[in-house]
């Protein structure tokens, strides 16, 4: 029965991964979660029963979410599904951030995901099954977004190691599948969930434009329903050929076509140059 299988979702206190985290267990699924505080997760949840182990978990050491897998299994016996969801948006264009701020945004982003999925891959493997989701987003895709660079550089470094993943992992028997929300009704642009350059530079015109229009005409106005992003995810889970790109939202769909329709355009006006390269015969 599809309820008897187990999720393990990281970067469950608040967002995407706490709706996941309701709906998955009103669904009667079974549910480790990591918070920085697994008691103030529990809380959040509002479930007490035996089927949620939330975690208190430093994702971006490798000890604790070894320790971390090793409680899942003892309490559950296996795990089935991944979600990376884990992280936090960085503004400030590539000047302004210092390597600190850079480096920190990578650990959390891209190396806590590396972490959780280099110690599930050998209960996977043993098993022949499984199944990662790993969140990137509508800018680890579409990078035009001035004052997100080092945010989008994480985002698209998930989309690469996930593709890479799911041709590692295809004759196991486990898939990997990018998801690229848009903008979701959470509390992602609020404070604690993004974080701004410590030393802005007010040169940059279109960073500082594209902040005001977050503030005053993206908060609150977000198209993405997360609760409605649950139930996407377990439909997707409980397919048998899983998407290795999951875009959610209409405006990340919209996005990612406009993307592909300039990669395409060039491609055919630059053609010429691209094949001009090549050894001649």
């Amino acid at each position: 029965m599809k309820t008897q299988k187990v999720w393990f979702v990281t970067g469950a206190s608040k967002g995407l991964g706490l709706s996941l985290v309701k709906r998955l267990l009103t669904e009667g699924y079974k549910v480790a979660a990591t918070s920085r505080d697994a008691e103030a997760l529990r809380t959040e949840v509002g479930y007490r029963g035996g089927d949620f182990l939330p975690l208190q978990v430093n994702l971006t050491d490798n000890t604790s979410v070894a320790e971390a897998i090793t409680a899942i299994v003892a309490k559950f016996g296996t795990i089935d599904v991944v979600v990376n969801n884990a992280g936090y948006g960085q503004l400030g264009t590539l000047e302004e951030l210092t390597d600190d701020e850079a480096r920190k945004n990578f650990d959390v982003n891209v190396f806590g995901s590396l972490n959780v999925i280099r110690n599930v891959m050998p209960i996977f493997r043993a098993r022949k099954s499984g199944a990662f989701f790993n969140i990137s987003s509508i800018a680890g895709f579409l990078g035009t977004f001035p004052g997100w660079g080092i945010y989008n550089a994480t985002k698209f470094a998930v989309a690469g190691f996930t593709e890479a993943l799911s041709a590692e992992a295809k004759s196991l028997g486990v898939t990997a599948t990018i998801v690229y929300p848009g903008y979701f009704k959470t509390n992602f642009l609020l404070q604690g969930s993004l974080r701004t350059a410590a030393k802005p530079i007010n040169d940059y015109k279109e960073a500082r434009d594209l902040e005001v229009i977050h503030n005053e005409q993206v908060i609150g106005n977000q198209p993405g329903d997360p609760e409605n992003a649950a139930l996407a995810f377990i439909e997707v889970a409980e397919m048998q050929e899983r998407p290795l790109h999951l875009f959610l939202g209409s405006d990340s769909f919209g996005m990612a076509q406009s993307k592909i329709e300039a990669v395409q355009k060039d491609l055919a006006a630059f053609e010429s140059i691209s094949k001009s390269t090549d050894f001649r015969k």
